[in-house]
């Protein structure tokens, strides 16, 4: 592990801090892109052990590390009510490769929505106030992660994101139950060094640009409500 991720280890186990969440700002209108297509298969298995659960700031990293090795699955299909699309996860980011991985697999994502749609921008999705996505999370565990952005991701156009914690957080750590896609094109580069890229959209980013142009209400919220069913798939 990379020093800089155990230092930010160390100041989220001194804050013990949880997961509300700073979501990125706008700047410019988008163009549309073409996807490239895959047709993986989908698959659905857990590996986590009973005491792994739930995660604590001091043991989420060793058990993403572990959970990492064992788990090398690296895409997942979103399914919502204007169609699908098909996340490929980066190796380079392992911790949050395997975060997402392990959320999928939990069915934590599972009837989450897609809550913040900012057009020509992002999408955002993953936490909710729900009952059950609460109990979900109180099963799974308080934790953030390590920010990883000196690997030369960028913040292009179908790039999937992490946002940081709100609270006071010199070190940017990130909420794991969370996650935004990048609409605008080229892509929003001034996202870059603030917020880590761990994915990009490899299918189906007309599905992405669909949700992008529903209209909200002054929270940013879709006036058709964008529920999500996440799976992971097989290489």
């Amino acid at each position: 592990m990379q020093k800089h991720h155990w230092k930010c280890l160390l100041y989220y186990v001194a804050i013990g801090v949880f997961i509300s969440c700073s979501s990125p700002k706008s700047t410019k209108k988008p163009q549309t892109t073409t996807a490239i297509p895959t047709t993986p298969k989908p698959v659905q298995k857990a590996i986590e052990k009973k005491n792994d659960l739930p995660l604590t700031a001091a043991t989420a990293i060793p058990f993403l590390q572990r959970y990492a090795a064992e788990n090398t699955e690296n895409k997942v299909r979103v399914e919502t009510p204007l169609g699908s699309f098909d996340i490929l996860l980066f190796d380079q980011t392992p911790y949050h490769r395997a975060n997402f991985i392990f959320l999928t697999k939990q069915h934590y994502f599972d009837d989450t929505y897609f809550h913040r749609v900012v057009p020509g921008f992002i999408i955002q999705g993953g936490n909710s106030d729900n009952t059950d996505t609460g109990q979900k999370r109180r099963k799974i565990g308080k934790y953030l992660l390590p920010p990883d952005t000196r690997n030369g991701l960028k913040h292009h156009r179908g790039v999937v994101s992490m946002p940081s914690s709100e609270i006071e957080n010199p070190h940017k750590l990130a909420s794991p139950y969370e996650f935004f896609i990048v609409q605008q094109s080229p892509g929003a580069y001034h996202l870059d060094g603030n917020y880590t890229v761990f994915g990009k959209v490899i299918r189906g980013m007309d599905v992405v640009d669909a949700i992008n142009a529903l209209p909200t209400d002054k929270r940013e919220w879709p006036l058709t409500n964008m529920r999500m069913q996440l799976t992971v798939l097989t290489q």
